[in-house]
């Protein structure tokens, strides 16, 4: 999604359309960064590059008539994926990590210039939180990440719910299929009633507010967990790649795109101006759908909440450190009952994780991993996003 954002600037930037850096500029809202740690890792000796990007709940400036809740409640991240762009600038894995993986959460600044203190074992989420803010504190959550990887983070881009509907807005919506009727209670299981049907079973294309929704879905499919939203939300930005790919970004396409996402975004200072995101954006341009995985970080369950698998989550670390491929593996071994496409139990006992204890992953999500280390069951990688969205719905 961010990719697909920083485009409509590369083709913006080769149009010559200067004269859109007043209007777009004035749309621009940057994080403040006395709030980034002082202690922070080091940056790597390649061209890689590493995003953060965060999916605020925020209410605030119309969201609230999107997401519904309180205009003035307090920011909240509702995703959040670290994106590794390697030196070669061709190819990049997005690393999903869960909302309620329990993290150490290190001092954080709030809103009157004092530093809280550390916070042992707190779901990952609580970061963008801190300070109980309207529009929250992405600077946390990038001290979080950087303190949970040792990899330090380039840039953060925190986008909206008007950012995300608008978005799917332009490229006229993406083709998804649901197993089953979705009601209003699904998506607020806070309702009291069934409420009205939201979604029909079956194939439909979604955008705008309706491709919200269904991004936010959790409890209305598969399992109600946020690892399965997850799985939904990478197949689902691998189908809008795809789409935009298969379409074009025509010229009437990409201003109302770049408006859209300028208006909702909220970034880091070294991106904070029209001109930095489109020199951002050039450098990122031969960065290819087909060469993107979406993985997410080795975990289990620990009651309610998830917690971190290691060694795996060091190793995947540790090669992202190095700039080398990582495995495209689910974390969980899948069986009958959890509903996994093929519907067979996992042939390898090989407990969850993503990067095999060689260290030596494969390159290629597409290309087959040794039986030893062979994952129960892939994360949906974009290039086959779109022709799995069905199947990928019925396990959440």
């Amino acid at each position: 999604m961010v990719l697909l954002v920083l485009l409509s600037f590369v083709l913006l930037v080769a149009a010559g359309a200067g004269w859109l850096y007043l209007r777009l500029n004035a749309n621009i809202d940057t994080f403040d960064a006395d709030g980034i740690a002082a202690d922070r890792p080091r940056a790597g000796a390649s061209r890689a590059q590493n995003v953060l990007v965060i999916g605020s709940d925020a209410r605030t400036d119309g969201n609230s008539a999107l997401g519904g809740g309180d205009s003035e409640d307090v920011g909240r991240s509702d995703t959040a994926f670290l994106l590794h762009v390697y030196g070669d600038r061709k190819h990049a894995v997005a690393v999903s990590i869960p909302r309620d993986t329990l993290v150490d959460i290190p001092p954080c600044r709030l809103p009157d210039g004092t530093w809280t203190q550390p916070q042992r074992r707190t779901m990952f989420n609580a970061a963008y939180s801190v300070g109980q803010t309207a529009k929250g504190n992405p600077a946390c959550t990038q001290n979080t990440v950087e303190k949970l990887t040792g990899l330090r983070v380039d840039h953060t881009v925190v986008i909206d719910f008007k950012g995300f509907a608008a978005l799917t807005d332009v490229v006229g919506g993406v083709d998804v299929c649901l197993p089953q009727d979705v009601y209003e209670q699904d998506l607020n299981p806070h309702r009291t009633t069934r409420g009205e049907r939201l979604f029909a079973r079956g194939e439909q294309r979604v955008a705008g507010h309706r491709a919200l929704d269904y991004v936010r879905l959790r409890h209305g499919i598969g399992d109600g967990s946020d690892i399965g939203r997850i799985k939904r939300q990478q197949a689902f930005v691998g189908s809008l790649f795809k789409k935009v790919k298969s379409d074009g970004l025509t010229p009437t396409r990409v201003l109302p795109l770049a408006d859209a996402a300028t208006r909702s975004l909220t970034v880091d200072p070294g991106l904070g101006s029209v001109e930095k995101l489109a020199s951002f954006a050039l450098s990122l341009k031969d960065v290819d759908l087909h060469h993107t995985t979406f993985v997410t970080v080795p975990w289990r369950y620990e009651g309610a909440r998830v917690a971190v698998v290691e060694p795996d989550a060091t190793r995947l670390w540790e090669l992202l450190r190095t700039d080398r491929p990582v495995d495209g593996a689910d974390l969980r071994p899948a069986g009958p009952s959890d509903g996994s496409p093929s519907g067979r139990p996992a042939t390898s006992p090989t407990p969850p994780g993503t990067v095999p204890s060689s260290g030596t992953p494969r390159a290629s999500a597409d290309t087959p991993a040794s039986p030893s280390t062979a994952p129960a069951r892939p994360v949906p990688d974009a290039r086959r996003a779109d022709d799995q969205l069905c199947a990928d719905l019925s396990y959440g």
